[in-house]
């Protein structure tokens, strides 16, 4: 939850600048923690949350994402399809991704139960491949569809179409169309 804490941490959100020293504290944790291990076998979901919220306090990829990239995880997943995320995208076009990274676009939501056009989901993951290569780029989901155990939001049948969809779209995505 390390974009989320920015707002879950408290009674109100943190200043930029205090959750920034937040994060950094939080990525040296983290770093300490899987010291020894191979970063190329773990992901770093990057998460302000799944909840159906107007999420208008959340802050912006492009004021962490230079701490976020000192984790060592190879893989980071963004929220892609998140509306108040869906554009960040472009934040590759000015931070240059570390070579020894990767991004796992997520181009599926898992709050809703609208089934993602293979279409969309290939120009999403394309927006990224642009700026990345695709050889850099996966697709996956904003986040898990089953982020709390209490309640089911979406349909487990249709939680099956929206995979097809991200395969198809994956494949779309991969022919250039």
């Amino acid at each position: 939850d390390f974009a989320m804490a920015r707002h879950s941490a408290g009674p109100a959100p943190m200043a930029p600048e205090e959750f920034r020293e937040h994060l950094a504290l939080s990525v040296a944790a983290l770093n300490a923690a899987v010291e020894g291990l191979d970063p190329s076998r773990m992901r770093l979901h990057l998460c302000w949350s799944n909840t159906e919220s107007p999420h208008y306090f959340d802050i912006e990829l492009r004021e962490i994402l230079d701490v976020v990239l000192r984790a060592a995880p190879a893989g980071l997943v963004i929220e892609a399809s998140n509306p108040r995320h869906a554009h960040e995208w472009k934040v590759f076009e000015e931070v240059e991704l570390p070579e020894d990274k990767y991004v796992v676009a997520g181009v599926i939501d898992t709050t809703t139960n609208f089934v993602e056009h293979p279409e969309l989901v290939a120009q999403r993951l394309m927006n990224y491949t642009r700026l990345l290569g695709a050889e850099r780029v996966l697709g996956g989901t904003d986040c898990g569809f089953g982020t709390f155990a209490d309640r089911i939001r979406v349909a487990p049948r249709v939680v099956w179409e929206k995979l097809r969809s991200l395969v198809q779209g994956a494949e779309l995505a991969s022919r250039g169309h």
